[in-house]
């Protein structure tokens, strides 16, 4: 699972986690549903954001769920997920980024790509991803051809980029790809007075997406001899701190021009969660859910009110009905071959407590104050106030 934005549930609330992973399983069964079960591989959060948006502009009738069966990687429960046609769009759009990145690590040699063989094999997927997307935006009337010409400029661009040239000037065919997803949400919604905003947000989105990615790969780009914009155009990260800013703050501003039906959702990933993947990026981001040792008290072995602390009310006694070795071992092996283990919340194969999935560690979540910084959410203007975010700022 790939993308930029990754929102943690304790950040987003029980709403709006909910409402979170009906667009991810809108948009990973539509992808099954019209290409099959390989094309499901391709889920990314970025092209997410694309259902996410459609919705929040469609009028209350047309915010369309179903029922969906059970699936492993919800711990084989069924769910309500989005469906219509902006998980269709997220799909194509999805395929098409996919594409992009695959072609780009043959193009590279990364791993098992170095091989002639394989990176050929790599290819041919690419393309069949990029026939698929472009099937699938035809048939809600978007046009994948922007995405695909903007990522084969990107190529020339990178090999005639050198010390002195903007950094603007590279990621300007991501921001253009971007721009086209974000702005057509509006169209498919029915809100054309959204789609200069939109697209304008959108173009920022593809800046900072483009940023983050050099920033997280610099290093191991450096080392490995690979291209990177922010070593090829001499920039360093204090520049690009700016200019992520700068898109943070033009995103903002955009989202605020355009009308939403229900913009909780979208302001909290464009405004709160972005914010959290610029930290992330360019460190100084902690988790305050990863570990306990992340929550004890500066000057003393606990945190107030965590078990065993001094002063911490009642706890329920421990559990009787843990499972012996083997047969906890048995449920572990089900739990792994059904990805309920790293994918779920899950009960302890032998404590029976409740846990959380591998990949949903919270490696990078914050506490609560941490998440809603209400100085930067426009103390209760028209861009969605606080997304539901289980505190007392009353922004």
């Amino acid at each position: 699972m790939f993308g930029i934005v990754r929102p943690c549930r304790h950040r987003l609330g029980e709403q709006l986690s909910a409402a979170w992973m009906a667009h991810l399983c809108g948009l990973c069964l539509s992808l099954r549903r019209e290409h099959g079960q390989f094309a499901r591989i391709v889920t990314n959060y970025d092209g997410l954001l694309v259902s996410v948006l459609t919705e929040a502009q469609a009028a209350p009738e047309g915010r369309g769920r179903r029922r969906a069966g059970p699936c492993p990687l919800r711990g084989m429960r069924g769910a309500s997920v989005a469906r219509g046609e902006g998980a269709r769009l997220a799909a194509a759009v999805s395929l098409v980024l996919a594409a992009a990145k695959v072609r780009d690590h043959a193009h590279d040699g990364d791993g098992l790509l170095a091989r002639r063989p394989l990176a050929a094999a790599a290819r041919r997927v690419a393309t069949h991803w990029d026939e698929a997307g472009r099937r699938t935006g035809a048939e809600v009337g978007f046009d994948t051809a922007v995405l695909v010409h903007a990522v084969d400029r990107q190529t020339g661009i990178e090999a005639l980029a050198g010390p002195g040239t903007p950094l603007l000037a590279v990621t300007e065919p991501t921001e253009t790809a971007t721009a086209a997803a974000f702005g057509y949400t509006a169209v498919l919604a029915g809100r054309p007075c959204n789609v200069e905003p939109l697209t304008e947000a959108g173009r920022f989105f593809g800046r900072l997406a483009h940023l983050l990615d050099a920033v997280e790969d610099r290093d191991a780009d450096v080392a490995s001899g690979a291209w990177n914009p922010l070593a090829a155009t001499g920039t360093d990260l204090l520049e690009a701190r700016r200019l992520a800013e700068d898109a943070l703050h033009g995103i903002r501003l955009a989202l605020r021009a355009a009308d939403f039906t229900d913009g909780r959702l979208v302001h909290r990933l464009l405004v709160h969660e972005l914010r959290t993947s610029v930290e992330r990026a360019f460190g100084g981001w902690a988790c305050s859910h990863a570990a306990p040792e992340a929550a004890r008290a500066p000057g003393g072995p606990y945190a107030p009110g965590r078990p065993g602390a001094p002063g911490a009310g009642p706890q329920p006694p421990p559990r009787r009905d843990r499972r012996g070795m083997l047969a906890g071992c048995l449920v572990w092996a089900g739990l792994a071959c059904t990805c309920q283990l790293c994918c779920c919340e899950h009960e302890d194969p032998w404590s029976r407590e409740r846990r959380d999935g591998w990949c949903h560690s919270c490696s990078d979540c914050g506490n609560c104050a941490d998440c809603c910084n209400c100085g930067s959410c426009g103390n209760g203007e028209d861009d969605g106030g606080c997304c539901d975010c289980n505190c007392d700022c009353n922004c």
